[in-house]
């Protein structure tokens, strides 16, 4: 299955671990980005299927690059992740375009339910 993949956090632990958990379920076309900047340079110039994109970063948070990536593509699939499971930021998260929330510490299952939900079994 050849989709694409990005994945955005400051913790290269963190990108790792999902980008583990995914390319052993069969998604092999994965990036990276450190950051909010980074992530919407990479967006543009890989036009990913969908963005697994941390909240908390240094340089440009996750809600600010989302804006950003929805503002350049409304289609943009994006789901968010934090360790704050804090309410206000899943809410404008959502109202931001996100399709959908995951909070940490991950469980592979629920990171693969929230990309079968958005990429479907193609």
């Amino acid at each position: 299955m050849s989709k694409k993949i990005l994945l955005v956090d400051d913790a290269a632990f963190m990108r790792k671990m999902i980008k583990d958990t995914l390319s052993k379920n069969g998604y092999d076309e994965l990036y990276e980005a450190v950051d909010g900047v980074d992530a919407v340079k990479k967006y543009a110039e890989v036009l990913p299927d969908l963005v697994i994109m941390d909240i908390t970063m240094p340089n440009m948070d996750g809600l600010q690059a989302l804006k950003l990536i929805k503002a350049k593509d409304n289609a943009a699939n994006v789901v968010m992740c934090s360790a704050m499971g804090q309410e206000s930021m899943v809410m404008d998260a959502v109202r931001s375009g996100a399709r959908d929330f995951i909070v940490k510490p991950f469980k592979p299952d629920r990171i693969l339910k929230a990309v079968g939900n958005i990429l479907g079994a193609e």
